[in-house]
């Protein structure tokens, strides 16, 4: 029976959205607003200063509202010029919204601790002891939040978060060899139907893979999907083959979630798309900085290692009982150095530096990878010494005549 590997990597992982943690973010706020400055004990102060102090605080962190805004704008907007405009890394980053909705709980909670005072001429020492820790919380956050965005607009920060990203999901997709030996895949039932996308485009960004199991389950059934997270989904273009029993195509439609975009959470080649992405705006002509297309190739060369010799057979993730219920494609050596490279050695055609760093790369990926993938490794080594030498020619080094015997 099959290796259940992957399903670490498919589990859907539920997120709490941010929209979520600021409610909960005000709704703490308003909590310890009211109950706070009921608190006695302890030596006391002014509650007028008090009052004074906590709606000072409370419309003070406008500012720092505006402040994680500013930043959230400038970070994107630089990212978009300057790297590519579909690294959102700056803007999915938990630390802006949670520090967003500290923000909103903090403003929400000293505005409501200086109306609950009241009339009351003294309070306890607690309460502007608690609103000085929380400033202080408050502080490292901005911190933490500026820190992290001068580390997105910095190239080797950059790249590195990106190929972080790349790492993370190939481990989980590409596991590595246990020493078990390898069995052929159980044959799957009957074709009974194929679920078409009725909508129009859409990114598929996850698959919610527990929902999946308990439909494919409940049915005795097997789901084969089409593709994995990353692509766009067509009207009318096949998403998944039923397997053994029917099933409503809404069971397996609901369980993709959808978007607008691309996501790191399961797609294993949107690293390597966002470094090509780079390294093709430094070979433009309008910034010829072959340098930082050569940085780009020692990131994607580091990602090709990992897959140069994986199984890239389609995964198998069974039920509770080992029973087979959804298979899922996983792409292959090639698809990897198609999205890598082409582009690039396309693009390098004018720069030296880019097209000897490309011809080290893939010798050496041919190198370490498994001989089916030679072939493929060897036509590329050839378009790079074929654009070398067309340059040479072209530019031939100092002291030549340039021109052929």
């Amino acid at each position: 029976m099959p290796t259940p590997v992957g399903q670490a990597f498919l589990r859907h992982r539920r997120r709490l959205r941010a929209g979520l943690a600021q409610l909960l973010s005000i709704l703490v706020g308003l909590g310890l607003g009211l109950v706070i400055p009921t608190l006695s004990g302890g030596p006391t102060v002014p509650a007028r200063q008090v009052t004074d102090l906590l709606i000072t605080f409370g419309l003070g962190l406008l500012g720092a509202v505006a402040v994680i805004f500013s930043l959230l704008f400038l970070v994107v907007q630089w990212a978009a010029t300057t790297f590519t405009p579909r690294l959102t890394l700056f803007r999915d980053d938990p630390i802006v919204w949670r520090t967003f909705a500290f923000a909103l709980g903090l403003a929400v909670f000293a505005v409501t601790a200086a109306l609950a005072i009241g009339t009351r001429t003294e309070v306890s020492m607690i309460l502007p002891v608690i609103t000085l820790l929380l400033l202080l919380v408050m502080l490292a956050l901005l911190r933490t939040l500026q820190l992290r965005a001068f580390a997105a607009i910095q190239l080797a920060p950059a790249l590195g978060s990106i190929a972080d990203h790349g790492r993370t999901i190939l481990a989980a997709l590409y596991p590595a060899a246990t020493g078990r030996p390898a069995y052929p895949p159980a044959p799957l039932p009957p074709l009974r139907t194929t679920v078409t996308w009725p909508h129009p485009p859409s990114v598929v960004q996850e698959i919610d893979v527990d929902r999946l199991l308990v439909t494919a389950r409940a049915a005795d059934s097997v789901i084969v999907l089409r593709g994995l997270p990353g692509a766009t989904l067509h009207r009318g273009a096949p998403v998944a083959d039923v397997h053994g029993t029917d099933l409503p195509a809404a069971a397996v439609l609901d369980a993709l979630v959808r978007g607008r975009e691309r996501t790191f959470v399961q797609d294993p080649l949107l690293a390597l798309r966002l470094l090509a992405d780079i390294a093709l705006r430094a070979l433009s002509p309008a910034v010829n900085d072959p340098a930082t297309a050569v940085q780009v190739l020692d990131e994607i060369e580091d990602l090709l290692d990992r897959v140069a010799d994986a199984d890239t057979a389609p995964l198998r993730i069974v039920d509770s009982a080992g029973v087979p219920r959804i298979v899922v494609p996983r792409p292959g050596f090639d698809d990897f150095v198609r999205t890598a490279l082409d582009d690039v050695i396309a693009a390098a055609a004018a720069s030296p530096m880019t097209l000897d760093r490309l011809r080290t790369l893939l010798i050496r990926e041919r190198n370490r990878s498994v001989p089916v993938h030679h072939r493929m490794l060897t036509a590329r080594q050839d378009w790079v010494d074929e654009l070398s030498g067309r340059f040479t020619h072209l530019h031939p080094p100092p002291g030549g005549s340039g021109r052929s015997s």
